[in-house]
């Protein structure tokens, strides 16, 4: 229940994270930025919390190897926790995600990610910076398959973050390790699965980034996150996985396949007063496959700058078009958490103040007519001149005896 009460706290200031530490004061992110909650955590209540929570299984596996990660479902709200220990204890970070599987528009991203879904085959890679925001746009891309099309769609996920409904689509979700010992043979398994869509939660071994191309190659539509700065750094990342006289080939491979990069960021604009994100969507023309190919990565920035009509989005270019947007979707708000008793409870919303303008004043009950100038009324002696400021019932009343009593 500790942890519970946490997060409520967490959600109802907005916070993307939520660190815990023994005799540690709880801290949060809150528009990327770390906040101190003022409470001190007892190192026996820490422990306490972690064990409820990671459950026999999860403990004995954090005793083993000092650390665990899994995925929390507390009322509405759905997390992603990760268990560790430090100097002074028990450590627990969380991502708390959105309460549900949102599409591209309802993410904020711009409608050219479609184009990564036209294709029946090949390598979409979403990249970013930690935090970015690579889960929920990787959710969102699932979302408009399972929105418009029937295909099979098999996740592989550590932990699994965002659960899906099936609607047109058939989805089948992965949790590593709990369905299958590794991502690698999770991805042998699928293919003789007869998936259309393989998600791949995180490349992060040559093994794995190795079964990622032949998959794509193989038939199949492979969606999959890495830690990038850019797309060039993520496109390069994964061809120096592999050993030196591999690279060309694999260069190849990647060339062909290759359905489109993206990598993002996430910005705050005060303006609106949220986190959007802030990608470059690199799509693989002509001149594209062909830097690919000779391993010019550094290049790919030009190609980025020079392919707006074909798609592709630069950081520049992305940013002015957020420059442009007023109609931003803000993410649910006010999470359903679970009281001391198990029922539900709302986490109270931030107060939205009242411009300065209207502080302090009742605001009119409808349009207030159009007031006509001192010099118009004087020169028309028909027009009754309204009072400058609200009038109550006794200013009606004289002002009706004055109409009535005028000549038609």
């Amino acid at each position: 229940m500790l942890l519970q009460d946490w997060l409520a706290r967490a959600r109802a200031l907005g916070a993307s994270d939520l660190h815990l530490e023994s005799d540690t004061p709880a801290v949060v992110r809150v528009r990327g930025e770390l906040q101190p909650l003022g409470s001190i955590m007892a190192a026996d209540r820490m422990l306490q919390t972690a064990q409820d929570a990671l459950g026999a299984e999860g403990w004995a596996q954090f005793l083993a190897r000092g650390s665990a990660d899994l995925a929390l479902s507390l009322g509405a709200l759905r997390c992603r926790a990760s268990f560790y220990r430090t100097l002074r204890g028990v450590g627990i970070a969380v991502r708390l995600l959105t309460p549900s599987v949102r599409d591209l528009r309802a993410c904020n991203l711009h409608g050219d990610f479609r184009r990564l879904l036209e294709a029946s085959s090949g390598l979409v890679i979403i990249s970013g910076p930690t935090g970015a925001g690579k889960s929920t746009t990787l959710a969102a891309l699932i979302e408009e398959i399972n929105g418009s099309r029937a295909r099979h769609v098999i996740t592989l996920e550590s932990p699994l973050e965002y659960l899906f409904t099936n609607r047109h689509a058939l989805i089948r979700q992965r949790e590593v390790p709990t369905h299958t010992p590794s991502f690698e043979q999770g991805i042998i398994d699928a293919l003789r699965e007869n998936p259309d869509v393989l998600v791949i939660g995180e490349m992060r071994t040559p093994e794995v980034m190795r079964l990622t191309l032949t998959a794509a190659e193989t038939g199949h539509l492979v969606l999959a996150t890495m830690h990038a700065a850019t797309c060039a750094e993520a496109l390069q990342r994964l061809c120096l996985s592999f050993p030196a006289e591999l690279q060309p080939s694999v260069r190849a491979q990647l060339a062909d396949c290759l359905v489109g990069a993206s990598c993002q960021r996430l910005e705050f604009l005060p303006a609106a007063q949220l986190r959007v994100p802030r990608c470059e969507l690199l799509l693989p023309s002509t001149g594209a496959r062909g830097t690919i190919r000779a391993g010019n990565f550094s290049q790919l920035a030009n190609v980025l700058q020079s392919g707006a009509e074909e798609g592709m989005w630069s950081y520049a270019r992305y940013q002015r078009w957020m420059e442009q947007q007023h109609d931003w979707v803000r993410s649910d708000q006010g999470v359903a958490m679970p009281d001391e008793t198990g029922a539900p409870r709302a986490a109270p919303l931030p107060a939205s103040p009242l411009p300065a303008t209207t502080a302090g004043r009742t605001p009119a009950a409808g349009p207030r007519a159009p007031r006509r100038s001192a010099d118009s009324t004087a020169a028309d002696p028909d027009v009754v001149e309204l009072p400058a400021e609200d009038i109550g019932p006794e200013e009606l009343e004289e002002l009706a005896r004055q109409v009535s009593s005028r000549k038609p």
